[in-house]
């Protein structure tokens, strides 16, 4: 796929609080070739990994409960979401990340993961694209109570739920966690749940 016919003519950092947000001003040459400008911000937060720990024999996986501002604000009337563990990669590879936030949030060691795929969540503001795992979990695999680490001010709950109980809570509404139904809707679709 050829290079865009696109021209950065500035760029202005807005904002360096908790991540990097930016402000582009650029000409891009649209589908009549006529030379546009556009301005456009784009938040910058690194890029990240999710998994979906799953257990075939006791049909059981594996989700974080945990609060999330943005989901708050924007309606969410205790801010709590259900979701896969995740987290950035920290100039770690997808997959040396997705196994340190593995046991970090859910307690849980594990030795390998399967990749599945990876997607950009919200191109339209947001620069990160996400690495998408799965792996089959055991009890043995379990080493501490996970919840993530107090340094960076996490507090997370690990949830085992039931194949069955995921997927109502998906299709209730209660899991509204995009990278979630992702990998619910994946492992379904493979034939795994």
């Amino acid at each position: 796929m050829p290079n865009p016919p696109i021209r950065i003519k500035k760029e202005e950092i807005l904002s360096k609080n908790h991540y990097i947000l930016r402000k582009y001003t650029y000409d891009y040459l649209d589908k009549k070739g006529v030379w546009k400008q556009k301005v456009r911000e784009a938040y910058d937060r690194g890029n990240g990994a999710a998994i979906l720990l799953y257990n075939k024999e006791s049909e059981t996986v594996i989700l974080t409960r945990q609060f999330r501002l943005p989901t708050y604000v924007n309606g969410n009337p205790s801010g709590l979401l259900i979701e896969v563990c995740a987290g950035l990669l920290d100039k770690d590879s997808p997959e040396t990340a997705i196994l340190r936030e593995t046991e970090e949030e859910t307690g849980y060691r594990v030795s390998n993961v399967q990749k599945v795929f990876e997607a950009y969540m919200s191109p339209g503001s947001v620069t990160e694209i996400l690495y998408f795992f799965i792996w089959e979990y055991t009890a043995e695999m379990k080493v501490g109570e996970g919840g993530g680490l107090e340094e960076e001010q996490e507090d997370i709950e690990v949830m085992e739920l039931s194949f069955a109980d995921a997927f109502a809570m998906m299709e209730s509404g209660e899991i509204k966690d995009a990278k979630t139904i992702m990998l619910l809707q994946h492992l379904r679709l493979k034939g795994i749940l």
